[in-house]
């Protein structure tokens, strides 16, 4: 490991860890010092590194220490849905060994009993490879669950992704079009997280992961790749969703939400479709509907819903090896 040199995130700039993010092979928004940083200071215990070869940035992992069930667990940024190691696209089958190993000896280093890993899925890589999955298996890492997330594919040709669609979809979809609702990004936050708040009490009796004032200020952060869009009837929002720009591949639908007083207008229907329209047109290759797994415990209706889109079931991994 002589050839490595280990380093604190704070031996690279923020600017040099995100322009590494953005031209890394699986890097996301979520790993970036940018995103991370809207989280106040004292939120978490951040243990981040910079991994250096031949003095060259080669890997950074984004990281905290924390203090669980009378253990202490260095664990993927609890402030990001991605973690694990962000690295060039030319990581080889050694060098991906070599990081996992470079890891423990860190967690041992820092006295913990536990590692956890949260591994961005697969589309979310430039050159698909499952480098990093062997090799922590190899070094001893457990699943600690395997999540479903849905996947659409935005390589269909336009005037063909209505067919991918199921007929019910296809029908609802059609109604809302007669029915007059039109689709338009918009900058309305503050209803439409008044629409969101209300459908997470009544499904879920939770609250969004974000507070209004947080995903502003995400959408400060990243105008460009925080975008609003909204379901209107007339004037009126009735259905909306919060879309993150990951990575120039994939697009991740971050919250769904409509008004149940319009549900007979069927809003989300055709906000999705005008949605994967747009976002095929700037060049993703994938939307992510997000998991319908929680702990590897189905939500049946929801995971219909977004088959309903097309869309199929990928892998949202979480490894953990204790020490």
């Amino acid at each position: 490991m002589l050839e490595y040199q280990i380093l604190k995130s704070s031996g690279v700039s923020a600017k040099d860890w995100d322009d590494f993010v953005e031209k890394s092979d699986n890097g996301t928004i979520f790993q970036t010092r940018k995103f991370l940083s809207y989280h106040p200071k004292d939120r978490f215990k951040d243990a981040s590194i910079v991994v250096k070869k031949k003095n060259k940035l080669f890997a950074v992992l984004p990281a905290v220490v924390i203090e669980r069930d009378g253990k202490k667990i260095l664990s993927s940024h609890q402030g990001a849905s991605y973690g694990s190691f962000v690295y060039d696209s030319d990581l080889n089958f050694r060098e991906a060994h070599d990081l996992v190993e470079i890891m423990i000896e860190y967690a041992k280093e820092l006295k913990c009993n536990r590692i956890q890993v949260t591994l961005p899925p697969i589309i979310y890589q430039s050159k698909l490879s499952n480098y990093i999955d062997f090799a922590l298996v190899r070094n001893g890492f457990e699943y600690l669950k395997r999540e479903v997330s849905s996947v659409v594919q935005l390589d269909t040709p336009k005037d063909e992704l209505l067919s991918t669609y199921r007929a019910e979809a296809r029908t609802a979809l059609s109604k809302a079009q007669k029915m007059g609702v039109e689709i338009a990004e918009c900058e309305r936050f503050e209803e439409y997280y008044e629409i969101l708040k209300r459908n997470l009490r009544m499904r879920h009796n939770v609250n969004p992961t974000h507070t209004l004032e947080e995903l502003l200020l995400i959408k400060d952060l990243f105008p460009t790749r925080v975008r609003l869009w909204g379901a209107f009837l007339e004037s009126k929002l009735i259905a909306g969703v919060c879309n993150f720009s990951a990575n120039p591949k994939v697009v991740l639908a971050f919250y769904i939400s409509h008004n149940d007083d319009y549900q007979e207008y069927r809003p989300v229907n055709l906000l999705f479709y005008e949605i994967m329209k747009r976002y095929q047109d700037e060049g993703f290759k994938y939307l992510d509907f997000g998991i319908f797994t929680v702990n590897m415990d189905p939500n049946w209706g929801l995971g219909r819903f977004k088959e309903n889109f097309g869309s199929r079931g990928i892998f949202r991994d979480y490894f953990f090896k204790d020490l």
